[in-house]
């Protein structure tokens, strides 16, 4: 079974007048997807997900004009030797680096519901998994800054759902952010988890202003509170407080990035995101290194619901899972457009899909509903 076209689709939608979402990186204004489509000889069809990368229609050109003509006609199978060629070719030398780890990603991605669909079974189980029931977060673009009473009504609506964690965007001042984390714990108890999200937004002497807050509040986790190359902030935050653990990944690329942080052991809870980080393929590898040294995989989740449905299937197929970030975004047709990709149960769990492969049917004909909008989907933030 050989691989007879590699296609990607770019995809956007703008938030409603009102419905942004403000952040650390700043205030979201569209989202985007890029839509994989991997067609074989045998007939059978594959799709994935890759993230857009601030610049959906870049990563789209890098898929069709470049890893299309080089992958075509190899076994479809053989993820790890594409997966190689593509390394080989594009991320080790004279390649586009991160842009190729996105567009690589949502290749796998599909190789693996490929896969999966020929051997008549649910990823998990191609990956050594078992349906389990997967632990979930509220999370995606939601929860943003707003002032701490609405941002109550609105973590109260998630934990009405069944959701017995959330996370919070901080980043903003840290006197903001520990009265809206203080307000949201009030209201909701010790018994929900409230994990905290900084975007990269902070300084090394904003986190040791608010780690102690932090650490009495009983938050999770504080994440990315620092670009992902600033090894050096990462090292030193993590010595401020032990009882905040530090979690970082998703603006990590392939396991050599990985294998860095595990070196400077200061990010102890690790979110790779497969549309991002090189696929199911290199997330498993991720995975597995991170197991090793008892490092819990909690991954980040992108908007389309192939990538969402995808990371579900991972976390049941790997022993150091933890959370499954599940978009609660109020407004995402990116993550609805094939159905249903996860549903919350009142345990505050999901569980992977049981259709053969990553167990969507993708519907093409939606694809005219969200023309590319390309360009940034933030506005800066000041």
């Amino acid at each position: 079974m050989k691989i007879d076209s590699i296609t990607a689709t770019p995809l956007s939608f703008r938030f409603p007048e009102g419905k942004a979402v403000a952040m650390g990186i700043g205030t979201a204004r569209k989202r985007d997807v890029v839509i994989v489509k991997v067609q074989t000889s045998d007939g059978l069809v594959g799709y994935g997900e890759s993230h857009p990368g601030r610049s959906p229609g870049a990563v789209a050109s890098v898929i069709n004009n470049t890893f299309g003509p080089l992958l075509q006609g190899m076994d479809a199978c053989d993820v790890s030797g594409v997966w190689d060629l593509a390394h080989r070719m594009q991320l080790a030398s004279h390649g586009l680096g991160a842009g190729a780890a996105l567009a690589l990603s949502g290749i796998d991605m599909a190789l693996w519901d490929i896969r999966a669909k020929a051997a008549n079974m649910p990823l998990y189980r191609m990956l050594g998994g078992k349906s389990k029931r997967v632990p979930a977060y509220a999370g995606g673009v939601a929860l943003g800054y707003q002032d701490p009473e609405y941002l109550v009504v609105e973590a109260q609506g998630y934990v009405d759902q069944g959701y017995r964690a959330i996370k919070l965007r901080i980043g903003d001042t840290t006197a903001k952010d520990i009265a809206r984390i203080t307000a949201v714990r009030d209201a909701l108890g010790d018994n929900i988890a409230i994990l905290a999200d900084a975007n990269t937004a902070y300084t090394l002497a904003d986190v040791r202003q608010i780690m102690p807050a932090l650490a009495e509040l009983k938050v999770g986790w504080l994440e990315e509170p620092f670009p992902c190359n600033d090894f050096a902030s990462y090292r030193l935050a993590a010595q401020i407080n032990p009882l905040v653990p530090i979690a970082a990944g998703e603006n990590h690329y392939t396991r050599y990035e990985f294998a860095r942080l595990i070196e400077d052991r200061a990010v102890v809870i690790f979110q790779p995101d497969l549309s991002k980080t090189g696929g199911v393929t290199e997330a498993m590898r991720i995975a597995a290194l991170a197991s090793a040294w008892r490092i819990p995989i909690n991954p980040h989740s992108s908007a389309g619901g192939i990538n969402l449905a995808s990371t579900i299937h991972f976390l049941a197929a790997i022993d150091n899972g933890g959370y499954f970030e599940a978009c609660v975004s109020q407004v995402n047709p990116l993550r609805d457009m094939f159905g249903s990709a996860f549903e919350i149960g009142k345990d505050g769990c999901v569980e992977p899909l049981e259709t053969p492969g990553i167990g969507l049917e993708i519907d093409e004909s939606i694809f005219a509903s969200f023309p590319l909008i390309d360009g940034l989907g933030f506005d800066e933030k000041t």
